[in-house]
C-alpha cells in the first residue's frame, strides 16, 4: 500500500516527531511505501484567499483550485492510505493542519452533488489513520468528551465524510511535559499501527 502521511508539527525533535519516525519503520517493515507531507517545512499556506473561497462558496468545480492545492490532492490521489500525525492542541489539530483541510477537500474532489442532490467525491482512499500525540490520558480526554468530539470531527467529517472506506482515530495520550512514563508504549503502538495498516 502507498500512504500519504501529513505530519503536522513545528519540531523535528518533538514526540510527535519521534511518532512520525517509528511509524514510517513499521510502514517499511510492512512492506509499503509512503510520501511525507511535512507542512510546517513546506510552508503550507493554510489561509484560504478571496478567490478560493468564492470557488467554494459557488460550489464551481471548473474554476482552477490554487497550485499548491492541487499538488496536495495529486499526492492524495497515488495514495490507497492516509495518515495524519499530528499533537492535540486546544481539543484539535494545529492550525497548519486544519488549513489543510480547510483548502485541499475542496468542491468538485472531496465532494460534490449530483442532480439528484446525492453527494459524490473523487476520493478513492482505501484506508485513512490519524494519530494524535496529547498530554493528557486517553482516560481522562475520554471522560470529559474531547475524544469522542476529535472522533466526530476527525473520522466522521473529515475522512469517512469524503468518502474515504475505512478510518480511524489513535490517540496516543499520557505525554505531558516532562513526564515520559508512557513514551514507550506510545512509540510500540505508533509501530504496531505503521506494521499493521
Amino acid at each position: 500500500m502507498h500512504v500519504y502521511i501529513l505530519f503536522a508539527h513545528p519540531s523535528e525533535t518533538s514526540f510527535t516527531g519521534e511518532v512520525l519516525e517509528t511509524f514510517i519503520t513499521g510502514l517499511a517493515d510492512a512492506g509499503h511505501t509512503y510520501e511525507i507531507g511535512d507542512l510546517y517545512r513546506m510552508n503550507f499556506q493554510t489561509d484560504m484567499d478571496i478567490a478560493q473561497y468564492q470557488r467554494e462558496v459557488g460550489l464551481d468545480p471548473d474554476r482552477p483550485v490554487p497550485e499548491d492545492v492541487r499538488a496536495e490532492q495529486d499526492k492524495i490521489n497515488r495514495a490507497e492510505g492516509l495518515a495524519f500525525i499530528y499533537p492535540l492542541w486546544w481539543s484539535d489539530c494545529p492550525a497548519k493542519l486544519k488549513g489543510w483541510f480547510d483548502r485541499v477537500l475542496t468542491y468538485g474532489y472531496a465532494y460534490a452533488y449530483d442532480q439528484n442532490q446525492e453527494r459524490t467525491t473523487q476520493i478513492a482512499v482505501k484506508k485513512a489513520l490519524a494519530i494524535c500525540s496529547a498530554g493528557h490520558t486517553v482516560e481522562h480526554l475520554e471522560e470529559i468528551g474531547i475524544a469522542e468530539s476529535m472522533r466526530r470531527i476527525m473520522l466522521n467529517d473529515r475522512l469517512l465524510g469524503i468518502g474515504v472506506k475505512e478510518a480511524q482515530l489513535e490517540i496516543l495520550g499520557g505525554m505531558m511535559p516532562k513526564d515520559h512514563s508512557c513514551r514507550r508504549v506510545n512509540l510500540k503502538k505508533a509501530y504496531y499501527l505503521g506494521r499493521n495498516l
